[in-house]
This record gives structure tokens, sequence and C-alpha cells, in this order.
């Protein structure tokens, strides 16, 4: 009962973490009990147990509301996220008995591996509920990400986690809780003093959120609808008081496209011609038979079209289905006939506004979360961000303020100021800094919000250089634990003892 209890603990202490609650400063302490659970389980079994409450609790809880669109989606995401947990529950299980030190740098570097993995297999991954992202909630931590990423940052909650298990041995050692208490607080120092942040050429955004008139249920004539809401609330603009007009991911699509349907060109650039400013736009069009395009194309100010960007990371299930074959007796996935044909790369379109060039970038929806497509666009030379999403499907959930708050540490983690547009959930801006814009918009309204960023003119983040190194060592770390305990056992083993 009690490694349940313990395990139930840390996901009710994770959840607590994450939106709706958001109570980020949890994320120190959530690890805590299911880590000294793994420290005290004595069979197989209860390794298993363990990590099937943690992994059913934590996701379950955290992603109720992919049930919105089904138990056909929630059971297996939820499942696979909990097959991982149990895999790190084994592997605990197998080094339980070692001595701290080694029982400290595998349980750091196997919940790096597990996230590692996680975050690109399979179907390319999914990094919900990172113990990362947590900190973004805290500015000085926040800041730090610019050095460490969001991965460097799940490594550093799990190992002052780890080392707090270790005060409750019979003979505490406190060298690891005391080393990563002290680079905790120095780089948390460092990043709230050393924040990064932007300092080029203003850019006056509007972001329009058009809403959809009928989201989930997909009801006649929408994509026409969605279009002409967007279209008339931007006329509403005023000449002269933007630089760049977003309208988020689903703004148009069907025959309401520009891409095949002159007129719709035509009145998208007049009006980015009469604003003077640059358009942005997402949407969807056909790729042929089997095929379909995720987009985001640039209108200049003088009404052309600079050019397209294409979402890499589709949904899987959402906007493509593997084995489509084997999984034709599901009836749901009708409702996805066609797979998203796949960009090739990061694209960083050419803007002047006044006497200032640069360049902007942008990643839709899902990609958003990922810290690898921010930062490929920061490699690729972007310098201002735009996250395009919908959201249109999880109803009054926390989807959408869940998707922000790991944009926000991505953000950070590249410094670039970002533009996150939605059609339904909440638009906002994010500065280069992690913080969230003092006014977003509210769920399935059709507003504009109207906002500032600043181009980044500053150096790369040490984090756009050289990516998870943090994460990576902590897994090489583990594994030189491992290979070391495996072949000395009797020289790395503690006495066995009763754990309970």
């Amino acid at each position: 009962m009690q490694l349940a209890a313990g395990a139930l603990v840390s996901a009710v202490l994770m959840w607590l973490s994450f939106p709706p609650v958001n109570l980020g400063f949890f994320v120190f302490v959530a690890p805590v009990p299911l880590l000294w659970a793994l420290r005290r389980v004595t069979t197989k079994r209860e390794a298993v147990l363990v990590g099937i409450i943690y992994g059913t609790a934590f996701f379950g809880a955290m992603l109720w509301w992919i049930f919105t669109i089904g138990a056909v989606a929630w059971f297996p995401l939820v499942g696979v996220m909990t097959l991982y947990v149990v895999a790190y529950a084994l592997l605990m299980y197998a080094v339980r008995l070692w001595s701290p030190l080694l029982w400290w740098a595998v349980a750091v570097g196997g919940w790096a591996l597990f996230e590692f993995t996680r975050s690109r297999w399979p179907l390319g991954g999914f990094p919900w509920g990172a113990v990362g992202f947590p900190v973004g909630t805290i500015p000085g931590a926040r800041g730090a990400a610019q050095w460490i990423g969001p991965t460097g940052w799940g490594v550093l909650v799990v190992a002052l986690a780890a080392g707090l298990v270790l005060l409750a041995e019979e003979e505490p050692d406190r060298r690891p809780l005391e080393l990563v208490a002290a680079v905790m607080v120095i780089l948390s120092a460092l990043g709230l003093v050393l924040s990064p942040h932007a300092d080029g050429q203003a850019v006056r955004v509007a972001i329009v959120q058009g809403n959809s008139p009928c989201p989930r249920v997909h009801c006649a004539d929408e994509k026409q609808l969605i279009y002409e809401s967007h279209l008339s609330l931007t006329r509403t603009l005023v000449p002269g008081t933007v630089d760049l007009v977003v309208w988020p991911e689903d703004s148009f699509g069907g025959n309401f496209n520009p891409t095949f349907n002159p007129e719709v060109a035509s009145q998208m650039g007049a009006e980015a011609l009469r604003l003077g400013a640059y358009l942005m736009a997402g949407g969807s069009r056909s790729a042929g038979a089997t095929q379909w395009d995720n987009y985001n194309v640039l209108f200049a100010p003088n009404g052309a079209i600079i050019g397209e960007y294409l979402k890499r990371h589709p949904v899987p299930f959402g906007e493509f289905v593997p084995l489509r074959e084997l999984l034709k007796f599901i009836p749901q996935l009708a409702q996805v006939p066609r797979d998203l044909r796949r960009g090739e790369g990061p694209v960083a379109f050419p803007m002047v506004v006044g006497e200032s060039s640069f360049r902007l970038g942008s990643v839709i929806s899902f990609e958003g979360a990922f810290p690898r497509y921010l930062r490929s666009a920061a490699k690729a030379g972007a310098q201002v961000l735009v996250v395009a999403t919908n959201e249109g499907s999880f109803g009054n959930g926390p989807a959408s303020d869940q998707l922000i708050e790991l944009v926000r540490l991505n953000a950070a983690a590249v410094g670039l100021d970002v533009v996150h547009a939605a059609v339904t959930g909440h638009s906002t801006f994010v500065g280069a800094d992690g913080s969230r814009g003092p006014a977003q918009t509210g769920l399935f309204t059709a507003e504009v919000l109207k906002g500032t960023v600043r181009v980044q003119e500053s150096r790369r983040t040490l984090y756009t250089v050289t990516g998870d190194w943090l994460e990576l060592l902590a897994i090489a770390g583990a594994a030189a634990a491992l290979v070391v305990g495996w072949r000395n056992p009797r020289d790395f083993r503690i006495r066995p003892r009763a754990r309970r």
C-alpha cells in the first residue's frame, strides 16, 4: 500500500504542476514519492504496479481533454505513456540495491532516456508531461532555459528529487542533493539577471482569432465561414497601425484557399496592401487523392505571396493514419481520409519593417510543443516566431493553456519573441524570456489581439547551438553507471534490507 500510495501522490503532485492548476514549483518534489517507491520495491511485479499507477494517474488526468475526441484516442495514448513509465520502473528495480551514487546516476539518466525517447517515438513522439516544462512558471528558472533547454531542466528536476530520496537512506548521501541544488540556484539566479530578451526592431502585430461556428462537429460551409470571419475581422484594422497580421492554423481551407482560388488570394493580398503590412495565414489544401497540406502562407505588404511553410510533424491519427489498412476497422479513422504531406524543413521568411530587415519563422500547432522545431527555425535564421494553432477539437479543457506553457519554455530556450495565434484557443504573445503577455483571447471567441514583438538581434542561445546536451550527458552517465554496476556487482551493491 505504501508503494502504491507513493506512486499516486507523485502523480497528483505532477498533475498540479501543469495546467489547469499550473503550480509549477510542485514539480521539484513531484518525482520524490515515485522514486522513493521504486527504491523500495522488492519484486518486478511491485515495480510494474508502481509504474502503472503513476502512468495512468498522471497522464490519464493531464490528458483528459483528449477524451473529448473519444476513448479510442485517449486509451492508446495514455497506455503508451504508461508503458514508458513501467519500463523505467523495471530499470530502477534492477538497480534498487545499488550504492547511492550509482542508483542516483541511473535514476536521473534513465528518466532522461525515457523522456528523450518518448518525445521522438513512436510516430514522432509526444512531449506532454515532460518534467522540465513546469519550471517555465518560475522567472529565473525560465531564463536559464537559454543554456540547458527544457530537457536540461528535466534532468535537474529528477536529479534533485533523486537526491532527496537518498536522504531517506540509513546512511544518507547528501552529495548529489547539495551539488544539484547549488547548480539550480546558480542557474536560476543567472537566468533572472541575464534572462534572454529581444531588443531589436519593434514589430506591431495583430492576431486575428476568427473562431469556428461549429468546432468539433464540422458543419456545412465551415471552411467558408471561418475564412470570412478572419477576413471580416482583418477589415476592422486601421491602415498604418500594424506591421504583421497573423491568421492562425485552419483559418482558410477547402475552396476558400489562396493556392487554388484567385479571388481568395486577391482578397487576402488586398488586405495586406490596404494595411501596408505582412499577412501570415494558416490553412489546409488538397495535395492529391491521398495527401493534403497544413501550411502557413505569407503575403507581403504589396499583396504578393512571399512563400509558404509546410507543417513537418503531423498529429498521429489526427493528420495521418499509420497502418491505415490494418486499422480500418476503427470507424473514427474515417474522419482522416488522407495523410498529411510533411514539409521538408524550417523556413525563415524575409521581412522589412521600418529600416530593419529580419526573418520570420513559423511552426504549426503540435510542433510548438517540441523544442527541436523552434530550435530548427532559430538555426535557420528566424528572429521572430509564429506558432499557429487551432485547438478546436478539444472543447473547453486545458489543451490550449498546456500548449502555451510548453511554448513559453521553448521560446526562452531559443530566446525569441513568439506570436501564439489560435483559431479557437487562447491567443497571446510570449516574450524571448518566456514571459506571457498581459492579454490573451478567450476560448471560442472571435476577436483581434494586438501586441508588439521585437526582433532578436543578439547571438543565438547556447541551447539553440548545442541542443539537448545536458539530457544526452545524463543518459551517458546512466549508461556508464550501468556498465560499472553490472561488471562489479559485489563492489557496488549495498546490503539488502527491508525497505518498507
